[in-house]
């Protein structure tokens, strides 16, 4: 039973700890906008699907 004397004030600070990062996350902007960055993966991959392929037959002489 002892041990509940430095069991509760130590869960205490962890709980102190945790709340505090989240408040500090949240006015930081980490939680505004959980679903673009899943799906700009997805959008990315079809944009690039539908850009035109480079010219290759450059009749202007330009050599890269």
């Amino acid at each position: 039973m002892e041990i509940l004397i430095f069991l509760v004030p130590l869960a205490s600070v962890v709980v102190a700890i945790a709340v505090w990062a989240f408040i500090w996350a949240l006015r930081r902007g980490q939680f505004d906008d959980l679903d673009s960055p899943a799906w700009r993966i997805v959008f990315d991959d079809q944009e690039r699907q539908h850009k035109p392929d480079v010219d290759t037959d450059n009749d202007e002489g330009d050599s890269k």
